[in-house]
């Protein structure tokens, strides 16, 4: 089932709430539930064309390139903290608390379910708070290498507005004279704690996901075209176990064949809409 016009909408909305109800509720989200925070999404609406994903291939081969990703990240940084949760994470941290919701698998690296509120997060692709050292493991929080990076380069200015990319970084016009950050007990690289293009997703934090899925009785699909082939194996997951499956997002995605309900529309409006409809 489809929806369109808004009589169709609001029908769709209350027949996916009684699919759900009495379940357990296992979410798996994407860029596209942050699109109304202010973070553009890969692909579709809200998107912003990018061409040049870092790969960790580049990332760890190429100086200039490691240089241009610290560049840009740290430029786009405080922007991307100041993202704030919408509509769409604070309905699913609501519904957490009132026990529809088991918990959330997300593809994002923003961290906004978990400021929305929400306990029971799993983060497939890593998140932004965190970087790591290649070298020695040593984690540090992001923060602190941002002050890192403002010592070292001194000149560096912070402009206030940015158009942030999907990564949370923008493109720099330039990197000269840049110096990039090193861990501070070994001086070794440093990396970001996110799954780059090119990284597989932890094994522990997959397996993790697929704990809570089996946990679960339901799996609502939010904000996420299923490009990415850890979504796809989750959902044939649920579709192996014939759980009711509903797919929110504004466009097409790979799995729709098998959803019970699709709904083309914005997260921050329907998931607001089912919680209230459950509670």
């Amino acid at each position: 089932m489809s929806a369109s016009s808004p009589v169709e909408m609001s029908a769709t909305i209350a027949r996916t709430a009684e699919l759900l109800r009495g379940r357990k509720i296992a979410l798996l989200t994407g860029a596209g539930i942050s699109t109304d925070s202010g973070i553009p999404a890969y692909r579709g609406e809200g998107s912003r064309n990018r061409t040049d994903p870092m790969t960790i291939q580049k990332y760890l081969a190429d100086d200039d390139a490691r240089r241009r990703y610290w560049v840009g990240g740290h430029l786009g940084w405080r922007a991307f903290a100041r993202a704030q949760p919408n509509p769409g994470h604070l309905s699913l941290a609501a519904m957490e608390s009132s026990g529809h919701v088991s918990g959330v698998i997300t593809q994002n690296v923003d961290g906004l379910h978990l400021r929305a509120g929400s306990s029971h997060v799993i983060e497939v692709h890593g998140t932004m708070r965190r970087v790591l050292c290649l070298k020695c493991g040593q984690v540090f929080d992001r923060r602190d290498i941002a002050v890192q990076i403002e010592e070292r380069n001194p000149w560096i200015t912070i402009p206030e507005n940015v158009a942030l990319n999907p990564d949370g970084d923008v493109l720099p016009e330039s990197t000269d004279g840049f110096i990039v950050p090193v861990c501070t007990v070994c001086e070794g690289m440093l990396k970001p704690d996110v799954v780059f293009f090119g990284e597989y997703v932890p094994q522990g934090r997959f397996k993790a996901a697929e704990s809570l899925l089996r946990a679960s009785d339901a799996l609502i699909v939010a904000g996420s075209s299923l490009v990415v082939n850890s979504g796809v194996r989750l959902v044939e997951r649920a579709r192996r176990r014939s759980i009711p499956l509903i797919i929110i997002n504004r466009e097409p995605t790979r799995a729709d064949v098998w959803a019970d309900v699709t709904i083309a529309a914005g997260t921050s409006d329907v998931l607001p809409a089912i919680q209230e409809l459950l509670e």
